[in-house]
């Protein structure tokens, strides 16, 4: 998170100034691939790309904080998702479909520089999880949502949510134990 500076960053940003946008970028992209990775794993990199060329398009027009506009990348990534997903109608792809190994395909920088916590240890343990569940644990940890946000962007309750979230931690620490790893 950018913290303080995110308002100027984002102003900067919007004026045209490169360095402030790919300030925003780098500060957000690896929260949305790993995202990716978990929900949409075949087309991580190609929805990322769409994401951020409709970020650019619409970058002007956004007004908010630093949790809004994690939202609204999100928000724009997952309807690119679901976009995808109605494409493949014949054949939707589900979380429990995909290949753990697959999350581990392409390393990025991001995976590369903080291996030593696993990531794509508990990317794949976040993908055995129900989608819902897996979705809203990325949504809050990994992307740095608050509920709300995250319950208007997956069309629950925040009650819902929170519960999701906390079935997914538990269930979680289950598989964690099972695999003698301790949290």
């Amino acid at each position: 998170m950018i913290g303080e500076g995110f308002a100027e960053e984002l102003a900067a940003a919007q004026a045209g100034t490169e360095p402030a946008f790919a300030r925003l970028w780098r500060d957000t992209n690896p929260a949305l691939v790993r995202y990716l990775r978990v929900i949409a794993a075949d087309v991580a990199e190609d929805v990322a790309a769409e994401t951020w060329l409709r970020v650019l398009r619409g970058l002007k027009g956004f007004r908010g904080d630093e949790q809004a506009w994690r939202a609204w990348v999100f928000t724009i990534c997952r309807h690119l998702v679901i976009d995808e997903r109605r494409r493949f109608k014949g054949h939707p792809v589900q979380l429990s479909e995909i290949p753990l190994v697959r999350l581990a395909v392409v390393p990025d920088a991001a995976d590369e520089a903080i291996e030593h916590f696993s990531t794509r240890s508990a990317l794949a343990m976040v993908a055995a999880l129900p989608p819902l569940q897996a979705e809203v644990i990325l949504l809050r940890v990994v992307a740095g949502l608050e509920t709300e946000a995250v319950a208007q962007l997956v069309g629950r309750s925040p009650g819902a949510v929170r519960v999701a979230a906390h079935r997914g931690l538990r269930r979680l620490a289950q598989i964690a134990a099972e695999a003698g790893v301790t949290l």
